[in-house]
């Protein structure tokens, strides 16, 4: 009797190990971060994102913004942004790089919470459609566009050669006196950009 208890202990042993070794190998082979048993695969609910034209270039959603300080401190955050985002950009970008720097600043000027901010900047883009080629007409374009809304709004423009002067992205040391740098490009380097207006 003691002998045939001795097996079923052993078998119970033996089928415990089995399954706990099947259990760790069917995790071995998933990428690290992957162990989580609320881990769903990303092919299981990736969508695919289609940017038609419609999408991004689709009308505004916001109504008008009334209140003026409100709209002038959401205007000089958003510039702040913009800004900052193009001194951020890749000077070599990939094709992927520039494509999600174009939507993005299409789905901006049509998601932005100003409604007829947004309508005039969809405008704007039309005529000027974002030059993302490289971090320097990156830069150039949105100073270049900034300055047409200040000309709507009759505010004073930008020099938009010293426009990372004013827009400090922290983005770099200066390598003569270890300060932090200003702006996308030391003032020598930036390269003005010349926009094509889109004919219509």
């Amino acid at each position: 009797m003691p002998r045939r208890q001795n097996i079923t202990v052993f078998m119970i042993i033996a089928v415990s190990a089995f399954l706990g070794f099947i259990f760790v190998s069917s995790f071995r082979n998933q990428a690290q971060g992957t162990r989580h048993p609320d881990y769903v695969p990303s092919y299981q609910y990736q969508q695919d994102v289609n940017l038609d034209e419609g999408l991004l270039k689709g009308a505004a959603t916001a109504p008008k913004l009334e209140n003026a300080t409100l709209k002038a401190e959401l205007g000089n955050a958003s510039w702040k942004l913009l800004h900052t985002m193009m001194a951020k950009f890749p000077d070599k970008p990939s094709a992927d790089d520039s494509t999600a720097l174009k939507a993005y600043i299409h789905l901006f000027a049509r998601l932005y919470p100003c409604g007829d901010c947004a309508q005039h900047f969809q405008k704007v883009l039309e005529k000027y459609p974002p030059q993302v080629a490289s971090r320097s007409t990156a830069a150039a374009w949105a100073c270049h566009v900034h300055n047409v809304v200040n000309k709507r709004l009759k505010k004073k423009e930008f020099d938009c050669s010293k426009i990372g002067d004013f827009y400090d992205c922290g983005c770099a040391e200066d390598e003569a006196d270890g300060k932090k740098g200003k702006g996308v490009q030391k003032k020598d380097a930036f390269t003005p950009l010349v926009l094509d207006e889109k004919e219509g």
